[in-house]
């Protein structure tokens, strides 16, 4: 090789680098300012310090809809806005506002008025949070003989045994916390502020001695996941302080599992684990049987040589890179590789929106999907050599080619999804609470919260208060003594209870 040869082979190298840096930047910039498409978020749910401000535009459009009741034969204006009906479970007080008597007297016959019917206007109230003690008293019988014992009626089971806390305010605090991702300090304050002065130290070993106690239900959950064909799985960082062996600094993780159950029953298991390693995967699908659906971490990859697991990919995240590699591209440029690849995805997506029965879904995927796929395939031995390895692009095409046989999994059962959604959606409130509480102290701590965060995420997925579902536990789960027993405070034998 020359020297002209090898300095034009630098050259090019260097350009490689340059363009790459560039989409780098792009990428980046559009990361830190631009929109997130993916947030999933409703308008009006921006955190903004200026919302009430940002809602001035809707303000000034008049007053709010009025709530009317539909009448035989009438049908609603189009394009007038009503007010959506509150919920039937919240309870009713009744405010009769009815005419003077001396106004219930026809002004021409003289005849007394007739009552035809009555006209109701709701409210919605809001009592701000009520302290109250709850005496418990138990009255002591003895004998005059003085020679017998005296004696009463034993306490009923409490969550943490001779603890002030009754199973509302536990469920109280844990909802605060895991549900709406208020830390305890600031729950220290909210109660001091209606006297109560509860230590936040107090307030974090009820959580511990709460997350103890629901142990056998989560154990119960968990057989209930595994049971399922397909189970999906993530893992989000976590800080805890004191983990033997790590500095305070390093990051640990929870580790999230999701199962759809083709009845409407949902559960999601939080896992806390210090490491980000294979050995945690393999732990926890440990004797599972049937497919596990994750993005291309490659501590995932030894799942697919475990016999009677099928790991099977995820087309969102495929999706990502080639989202990324147009946000980094040059103002300007001409239909890219990354477009044709998202149009194709965008085609897969379409195909899947249009079949909601699962024999219709899997009849769809064999004829419509798969001639997508075969294309996409042959367009992909092409393009992967065309584009330069290194830039956004490259790494998209390398990712969905190593990806590729778990990618189309998906074609030949119906009960496997094309992403992990799911999973991604119930991390997100565990992510936005670590916003709030930063950290965990204690690895004991992280796994009470992993138990309780289970817990709320769950009953949230089927559809279930937390604050009322956490109530109901806390309060029969000391009670329960058999299989039975536990097996009626699942969730979905709450949500269905008498």
């Amino acid at each position: 090789m020359t020297e002209l040869e090898a300095l034009r082979r630098e050259n090019a190298r260097l350009r490689e680098d340059v363009a790459y840096l560039e989409e780098l930047v792009k990428l980046f910039r559009h990361q830190k300012f631009g929109s997130k498409s993916e947030a999933n978020r409703h308008p009006g749910e921006q955190l903004l310090f200026n919302e009430a401000e940002g809602d001035s535009d809707l303000a000034s459009q008049g007053p709010e809809p009025e709530e009317t009741e539909s009448q035989p034969g009438t049908t609603k204006p189009k394009g007038k806005p009503a007010r959506k009906a509150l919920p039937e479970r919240i309870p009713r007080i009744e405010r009769i506002i009815d005419l003077p008597e001396h106004e219930r007297v026809c002004p021409v016959s003289g005849k007394p008025l007739h009552r035809i019917g009555e006209e109701i206007t709701e409210q919605l109230d809001i009592v701000p949070a009520k302290v109250q003690v709850i005496r418990t008293i138990r009255p002591k019988y003895a004998c005059s003989c003085g020679e017998c014992v005296p004696k009463s009626m034993a306490l009923p089971p409490q969550p943490i045994p001779k603890s002030m806390a009754s199973p509302g305010l536990l469920a109280f605090i844990t909802t605060s916390k895991y549900a709406d991702g208020m830390p305890l300090y600031r729950q220290e304050g909210i109660l001091q502020r209606i006297g109560c002065d509860i230590p936040r130290a107090t307030l974090a070993s009820w959580m511990m001695r709460c997350g103890e106690l629901v142990t056998p239900l989560i154990n119960l959950l968990r057989e209930k996941m595994l049971e399922g064909p397909l189970v999906q799985c993530d893992e989000t960082p976590i800080q805890v302080l004191k983990v033997p062996g790590k500095k305070p600094t390093s990051k640990s993780f929870m580790w999230v599992t999701a199962r759809w159950d083709e009845n409407g029953k949902k559960i999601v298991l939080y896992e806390f684990n210090s490491s980000r390693s294979s050995d945690v995967p393999l732990k926890i699908f440990k004797d599972y049987k049937g497919y596990v659906q994750t993005d291309g971490y490659e501590g995932y990859s030894r799942l697919g040589l475990v016999p009677g697991i099928v790991h099977v990919g995820d087309w969102v995240h495929v999706r990502r890179k080639f989202k990324d590699a147009i946000k980094g591209q040059k103002t300007g440029s001409k239909a890219s590789f990354a477009e044709h690849a998202l149009d194709a995805i965008k085609h897969l997506y379409r195909i899947e929106n249009e079949c909601q029965d699962p024999a219709a879904r899997l009849h769809a995927r064999q004829t419509h999907s798969r001639h997508v796929i075969d294309e996409l395939r042959v367009w992909l031995d092409t393009a992967i050599h065309k584009v330069p390895p290194k830039s956004l692009t490259g790494q998209a095409l390398a990712y969905m080619d190593g990806q590729w046989p778990k990618l189309v999994r998906f074609l030949d059962d119906p009960v496997i999804g094309l992403d992990t959604n799911p999973v991604e959606n119930a991390i997100r409130p565990f992510a936005l609470g670590r916003k709030a509480w930063l950290f965990s102290d204690t690895v004991k701590g992280a796994n009470a919260s992993a138990a309780l965060y289970s817990l709320v995420i769950t009953a949230r997925a089927n559809g279930i208060e937390p604050y009322e579902y956490l109530t109901h536990i806390f309060t029969e789960l000391p009670r329960a003594t058999s299989a039975d027993d536990f097996e009626t405070l699942l969730p979905w034998n709450f949500s269905t209870r008498p």
